[in-house]
């Protein structure tokens, strides 16, 4: 019997160790293969994945909440840089997010015929009859506050106690000073819930894709190559917002700032992670780009905790190709709706794993759009993400040359001295410990979404 909880637990901990991107990927193929296998009979796949995304959904609000609360409390900025760096960082994310909504509304990609519009109608109706276990799922929470109203949902309290109360015991001796120990410590468990959640991603995958292509053929599966494109024509046109911005309203020419950050870029695009890219991001902006220290600081290091327009542009297209895909069209108040809330998701998002994940299930929320496709669009997320991160960390350059002006800052005040070497590292350590977001300790970081 040891042998056997010894292998199992060998082949688990294999599975862990490949990247989340990969087991997307594996699970995906599995179900596709299952799901031509099984036809109309892998339905029963469905059941997992509901799970899995009620849970997430239940996570994505008290998340956001207390992350953008650690975010404002924990970071230093003066009054005067703070109005004029959001204001930079609310019109860019808004730009984004049109920009999002315009490619999605012109290139159509998720847009359906009237038979297969006729068809998932009757699909869904008949689904919704048919559904199992649904005393079950209907127990799982909406909201981590829900089960402690009126209707007191016994399971749905059970759940969410024995999830944070493992969770708080690696905290349980951690002293508590001020109010902002008590937020990173509420940051810390959430993220931890989140970690072991996003484990099973890769199962929701494999339920969704199974049941999709069982149920309704390759046509809404071939459908995201549609998406791709439309999110990669999105992502380019943000990228020229941000040269043009910075051509007529900074001292920096455009393709100097590209040749300057290319190795923040580049590590940007390959590691899949704002975050982790903001030393780099930081140290290209002050000794390749020759901006100030100060609005390198504030670019590179504050704004990235802020600045997510990729991440912002992407979840408003998911949103519109969902609901073109199921047949229903947003209005512009809906579409409007999305705008207002992928600004406020994308706040403080870059220290979430899977950022794009958990608020995403805020946004389609928001416009009543059914979360079970979002592991659909996992499937494509993996290279997606690696772009959108790479736009995210050209936003933090483009606003770190628009803090400088059209006036070069003095050599002095750039860094790029090699004498003020030894205190240009020290400031980079001091800025990187007072802005960057930390993260539990066994969460992954590496992708942002």
């Amino acid at each position: 019997m040891s042998n056997e909880s010894t292998a199992s637990k060998s082949i688990l901990g294999r599975w862990n160790a490949i990247p989340l991107y990969l087991r997307i990927l594996i699970s995906m193929g599995i179900g596709l293969v299952v799901g031509l296998l099984m036809g109309e009979r892998a339905i029963i796949f469905e059941i997992p994945s509901q799970v899995i995304l009620k849970l997430l959904a239940a996570l994505a609000p008290p998340l956001i909440l207390i992350a953008v609360t650690h975010v404002l409390m924990t970071t230093e900025i003066s009054s005067n840089k703070a109005v004029r760096l959001a204001g930079l960082l609310i019109l860019n994310t808004t730009v984004a997010i049109l920009i999002g909504l315009s490619v999605a509304n012109l290139m159509q990609p998720g847009a359906r015929s009237e038979e297969e519009q006729s068809a998932q109608v009757t699909l869904e109706e008949d689904h919704a009859q048919k559904s199992p276990l649904e005393l079950l799922i209907s127990n799982i929470p909406k909201s981590l506050l829900g089960p402690l109203g009126d209707k007191q949902n016994v399971i749905g309290i059970i759940i969410i106690a024995v999830a944070f109360g493992t969770a708080l015991r690696s905290y349980r001796d951690r002293p508590i000073v001020n109010i902002v120990d008590l937020v990173e410590i509420a940051y810390e468990v959430l993220l931890k819930v989140l970690h072991w959640i996003i484990q099973l991603v890769p199962i929701g995958v494999f339920a969704v894709v199974a049941t999709t292509v069982g149920v309704k053929g390759l046509g809404e599966l071939l459908k995201m190559g549609n998406f791709v494109v439309a999110v990669l024509v999105a992502l380019a046109l943000q990228a020229v917002w941000y040269l043009l911005r910075i051509q007529f309203f900074s001292w920096v020419k455009p393709f100097d700032a590209i040749r300057g950050v290319r190795d923040a870029m580049i590590m940007a695009f390959s590691t899949d992670s704002s975050t982790a890219t903001m030393p780099v991001t930081y140290a290209n902006l002050k000794e390749n780009v020759g901006v100030s220290e100060e609005s390198a600081s504030l670019g590179a290091l504050v704004g990235a905790n802020f600045n997510n327009d990729g991440t912002a542009l992407y979840e408003a297209m998911a949103a519109l190709f969902i609901a073109q895909l199921i047949g229903n069209d947003l209005s512009i108040a809906q579409q409007a709706t999305v705008v207002l809330t992928s600004i406020i998701a994308s706040v403080g998002a870059s220290g979430i794993p899977e950022a794009g994940l958990v608020t995403m299930a805020l946004v389609f929320s928001a416009v009543g759009l059914p979360i079970s496709y979002i592991p659909l669009l996992l499937t494509v997320d993996w290279f997606l993400d690696r772009c959108r991160t790479t736009i995210n960390v050209l936003g933090d350059v483009n606003v770190a040359c628009l803090l400088d002006g059209r006036t070069k800052p003095p050599a002095d005040h750039t860094g790029i001295d090699s004498s003020n070497g030894d205190e240009d590292s020290d400031s980079l350590s001091d800025s990187q410990s007072a802005n960057q977001i930390p993260i539990a300790p066994d969460s992954n970081p590496q992708s942002e979404q």
